[in-house]
Order: structure tokens, then sequence, then C-alpha cells
């Protein structure tokens, strides 16, 4: 089971009919996969006119969230506090592939996993070798990175160990499960390293460190690590940089939808769609869940003539983006199906 927290089930993609390793968010998810469940704002069928009806196509893309909707789960190194005091050149190493990994890249290395049946291993190391992270320095000592047990995960502890191996590191990669286990072996310093995701251990840590706290993780990818330096300090732990690369809630539409209207944001997508004929469809809290269809009505002044429920950022949503059943869908911004064929 992937257990990294967010909010809503995050679904790993494998091939194209993908089996589904569901994760935990904000609760678990209120959606079965029931598929085509018209409710909130009306019908499936939609009201007004025809402007922004669905479109069904086979490639699917996220129109970027410009508003910062969703919160910064951006790629992170985390770091036994110890381990980052005995030798700087493991932060430094991880803070070089936070500086190259961007979500096409980790989109691409999810498929070459999920869809073309790669190693997570071998995707990694090519990775590693084609974006020149192979040639760190400075490094020695033992260090087990830890993974959990997806193939994001998989893939980026690989890409994380083989750096900090070509920079003098005796790396090795341990599948530790879920977060309720790996980040107290990490603070422990039975792992000392793992790749995280920003926003959410943001607010996981200040929840430890302050019971009650407000959360402090947002859309702004640099204002979040800021906080959360201070807190990580805390809690044993010392975080690198973040990468561009994030894997968070996102909307995606058809490319023949987005090329039709001329959008590649969600603010453009606004603009012109006025007539409230979009369909949306997702995971069944989407219509009660602050960044999904409330978040896109109040941030961007998106209307919806219905919502489908299908399930969150899985098939059956991605099967109904492209098969024309709703004009746009919540996916994951890292899902190998994203790649552009």
């Amino acid at each position: 089971m992937r257990t990294r927290p967010r909010t809503f089930t995050h679904l790993a993609v494998t091939a194209a009919a993908a089996a589904v390793l569901a994760t935990a968010a904000c609760g678990e998810s209120g959606s079965s996969g029931t598929g085509g469940n018209a409710q909130a704002s009306g019908s499936a069928g939609g009201s007004g006119g025809d402007t922004c009806a669905p479109v069904p196509g086979d490639q699917l893309v996220v129109l970027e969230d410009d508003q910062q909707l969703q919160n910064a789960d951006n790629i992170i190194p985390a770091v036994n506090a110890q381990a980052a005091a005995a030798n700087p050149a493991l932060v430094e190493t991880l803070n070089a592939v936070s500086a190259e990994l961007t979500t096409e890249q980790l989109i691409e290395m999810n498929a070459a996993v999920d869809v073309e049946r790669q190693s997570a291993e071998d995707v990694a190391a090519a990775y590693v070798a084609d974006n020149g992270l192979d040639s760190g320095s400075g490094g020695s000592g033992a260090v087990v990175v830890g993974a959990a047990d997806f193939t994001e995960s998989q893939v980026l502890a690989n890409v994380y160990a083989d750096a900090l191996t070509a920079a003098g590191f005796q790396a090795s990669v341990q599948t530790v499960g879920n977060r309720e286990l790996y980040l107290p072996a990490l603070q422990r310093g039975e792992i000392q390293a793992f790749p995280e995701y920003l926003a959410t251990v943001a607010d996981i840590l200040n929840e430890q460190v302050t019971p009650g706290a407000d959360p402090i993780a947002s859309g702004d990818a640099e204002a979040t690590a800021a906080a959360l330096e201070p807190i990580a300090e805390q809690a044993g732990l010392v975080f690198g940089e973040p990468a561009e690369a994030a894997d968070q809630n996102a909307f995606a539409v058809t490319t023949e939808f987005a090329d039709a209207l001329g959008v590649s944001t969600l603010s453009e997508l606004a603009e012109a769609c006025g007539d409230g004929s979009l369909l949306l469809g997702g995971p069944g809290e989407c219509p009660t869940r602050p960044q999904c269809q409330p978040g896109l009505e109040d941030t961007y002044g998106l209307e919806f003539a219905g919502f489908s429920e299908y399930d969150a950022g899985g098939p059956l949503t991605k099967a109904a983006i492209q098969q024309g059943e709703v004009s746009i869908g919540l996916v994951f911004s890292s899902d190998g199906a994203l790649a552009q064929g």
C-alpha cells in the first residue's frame, strides 16, 4: 500500500489498464471507483453551452495550477541530521539531483517502469548517467537510502543511491514501507536519506513537533521549505533543496481539448469556459474538498455543469477523460500516463 498522506488517495499507474496502489490522504477516499456517478452541481449531461464539452483523445495533459491551489509537494531530500553533519557531501550530492530533476523527467521514469516494464534500478542508473550526476566527489562511508513500496519512490531512491555511490559513498537502497515506518527509521538513523515530498512532510513534522499547530505548507515551495527548516532541526532531520519535480494533485484534459481551446493553465480554462458546460471527474470527496471542486470554483472561478465520481487519479478517471465522459479530471502530476507518446 502506498501511504504518502495527501489530499486524495494516490494511485500509481502500472500499464494502460494499471493495477491500483492506494495511498491515504486527508482520511480514506470516499471513492470506490464506481464511475459515472453524477452528483454535486448537476447531471453528468451538463447544462449551458457546449464550448467546453468533453473532447475524447488518447493523450492527457495537465493544466498548470498557475494560482497555486495545490500545496507544493516537490521532491526533496530528507537526511538524518547526524549523517548530514558527519559528511556535508551527502546533502550536497542530493542537492545536485534536485537541481536536475523535473516533473517531466519524473513522468518519463515512472512510465519507463510502469508502462515499459523496465526495472527501477536500470531507469535510475540511466538517468544518473544521462544527467551528469555520476561525477560527484567527497563522499565516504556507508549510506542507506530508504524507499517506500511504490514505483516513484523506488526510482528516486535508486537515483539518490547511484549519485551517492558516484560521489564516493557506499550507498544502498532499503525498502522500508510507509511513512509511519520510514520516518522514524530516518530520525533514528537506521536509514540516512529518503526522497520525500515537501508539503506533505512539512505538515506531518509540524504536527509531530507541535501537535495542533496550523499547517505550514502552501503552494509556494520556497516558503514551505523555509518554514520546514527549523521544524526539521527539532525532529533530528536536515532537508536539502526541493527539486522542480513535484508529485501532487493536478487536473488533466485531453490534448485535443486543450488545443481546441488554446489553453495550458487553469486560469486560461476559466476564461475560455465561462458558459458552465465543464464536466468534472474525480474521487467521491472532490465536491467537498478545498483543493478539488470548491478550490477550482473559488480560486479560478470555474463553473461545472456536473461531477462524475470515479477514482482518485487512477485508471477510471483517466479513462473517463480520454473517452470524453468528462472534460477535466483529477490526476497526479508525475503519473507515467502523462508521458508524451
